[in-house]
């Protein structure tokens, strides 16, 4: 007899993504999930949830399993391409900038200038039966390229577990008490196992790994939530989840969690450079010191445009994949929604056993944060502050103050864009793969280079580089030059997604910088 194994989404709570639903593998070796992305697309009572599932290890009998409000039938579930998953991921991650003061004596010029899912197959012959007795049965069975899906329903949770140790899943002794608020609220379970013949393998020796296509399914739901509850069951540390929701002209936030979006528009120091993701990190994990269980918001911006942008902005085709082709009409009959008016909202959430709920989630006024823009107070935006335009991101600038000489009688000072003509640098970069970013190796006082009051952090050392002080409700327009500063809009490209810098000044008699003021809320 196989034995078998269920695995919350993240076996290396330090290194991993957590995931919705938990893993189970009918063999004796270790199934290792690397990262889970998950992309929720919504509008009125319709949810659209796409998956990403990266994972080492030997994929008999491995399967997904994720609760659901309704039976799911086999043209609600799809597979998908990967491709689109590193554009959203890009696009919402935290970004750092490079600017550079710009000649005081030069004029000041105006500023110029944004494959769809395959089917299933028929049924297959081999699927499992339903048990009268322990009250499971199931409601749909079909194949969607290398997954043969069963849709589950019990009527107790000690039922389930039984039947699912019944077909060779020895799940966790503690998966029951997991299964049982779903059980009790009616869910159903989507069930998908892969098709060992089906699979197709990259990379070789200890870096092999199945590369299983990832999955979209939509339901109809009056609640919009997200069940992660069932990733706990292997668990013994801290779970990532980064959740990114596309939903016309809104943005979305938790109902039962605390709500707090990242400290943003911080200068750094130029060593930040060569190590974003851990300084991202590091300034996550202190975010959330401040703020025990809160769920963290790293983006919400129109999907379609950027500034500064990390990489290609999402387009319809994008949309389409990820369920715009299903986003209105019956559920029999789904119908595509033609505009491009989809909101990025990126939450970030870090939590162990204390969780005690999914994640439920609401529309949110818009909220604006961490661009080039100064306030009536004449500085540069802090925080975020509710809007009629969602242009929130997290943004990280390391700045190099103007060295050349200045022969001019009324120079300007701060103005910023990109390197000297002949200079390379410049441009934008994501913080991504952030469950992999090393952490306790940054010391944040010495890495940024203005104090951060909200966080508690005073800077070690002071740079020279102040923020700009001139008074403007516009954005700051950089001077005019050969080289683009790294923004683009619906047509443009740069770079992409994630989360996360450092470098330490030394000055002896250094006038220190003012504090920043503290961030709107």
């Amino acid at each position: 007899m196989k034995r078998a194994l269920i695995l919350a989404a993240l076996l290396a709570p330090m290194t991993a993504d957590a995931f919705c639903g938990f893993y189970v593998a009918g063999s004796g070796e270790k199934l290792f999930n690397d990262a889970t992305q998950v992309v929720l697309m919504r509008q009125g009572t319709r949810t659209v949830l796409a998956m990403q599932n990266d994972y080492k290890g030997p994929p008999e009998n491995f399967a997904l399993v994720v609760p659901v409000p309704v039976v799911l039938q086999e043209a609600d579930v799809k597979t998908l391409g990967k491709e689109v998953f590193a554009k959203v991921e890009q696009m919402g991650a935290p970004r750092l900038v490079e600017y550079w003061e710009q000649d005081p004596c030069a004029p000041d010029y105006p500023d110029e200038g944004i494959a769809f899912a395959t089917g299933g197959a028929p049924p297959p012959t081999d699927m499992p039966a339903s048990d009268d007795k322990l009250g499971v049965k199931i409601e749909a069975q079909f194949t969607v390229g290398e997954y043969k899906i069963v849709i589950l329903s019990a009527k107790d949770s000690t039922g389930l577990d039984t039947w699912l140790r019944q077909e060779k899943y020895q799940i966790p002794k503690d998966a029951e008490p997991l299964l049982r608020p779903y059980v009790e609220a009616g869910m159903k379970f989507f069930v998908a196992k892969v098709d060992p013949a089906k699979v197709k393998w990259e990379g070789e020796g200890n870096d092999k790994r199945a590369a299983l296509s990832p999955l979209r399914f939509h339901y109809d739901s009056e609640e919009f939530a997200l069940p992660i509850r069932l990733g706990l069951a292997n668990s013994s540390g801290k779970q990532d989840l980064i959740v990114n929701i596309l939903a016309p002209n809104t943005r979305y936030e938790v109902t039962n969690y605390k709500n707090v979006t990242i400290p943003t528009n911080i200068d750094v120091k130029k060593s930040v450079k060569g190590k974003f993701a851990e300084f991202y990190a590091a300034l996550f994990d202190r975010t959330l010191e401040k703020n025990p269980g809160a769920v963290i918001t790293e983006y919400a911006w129109q999907a379609t445009t950027c500034d500064p942008c990390p990489g290609p902005t999402l387009d319809y085709g994008d949309f389409a994949t990820l369920g715009a082709d299903v986003l209105q009409g019956p559920r029999e009959k789904p119908e595509a929604y033609q505009n491009g008016d989809f909101v990025l909202t990126r939450l970030h959430a870090r939590y162990g056993k204390e969780l005690t709920d999914d994640l439920r989630f609401k529309a949110a006024q818009p909220i604006v944060g961490g661009r080039e823009f100064l306030a009536s107070n004449g500085k540069l935006e802090e925080g975020s502050r509710p809007d009629s335009t969602n242009n929130f991101q997290g943004r990280y600038a390391i700045r190099y103050a103007w060295e050349g000489p200045i022969k001019c009688d009324k120079p300007v000072r701060n103005r910023w864009g990109g390197p000297p003509s002949g200079q390379q640098g410049g441009g934008t970069q994501p913080a991504t793969k952030l469950a992999f970013a090393k952490r306790g190796g940054v010391d944040l006082p010495a890495e940024i280079a203005e104090d951060v009051p909200e966080l508690g952090l005073a800077m070690a050392a002071v740079g020279s580089v102040t923020k700009p002080a001139q008074a403007d409700e516009t954005p700051r327009a950089p001077a005019k030059q050969g080289k683009k500063s790294g923004c683009c809009d619906a047509g443009g490209a740069s770079d992409f997604t994630g989360l996360v810098g450092v470098g330490l000044g030394i000055g002896a008699l250094v006038r220190r910088r003012r504090p920043r003021q503290k961030r709107e809320r």
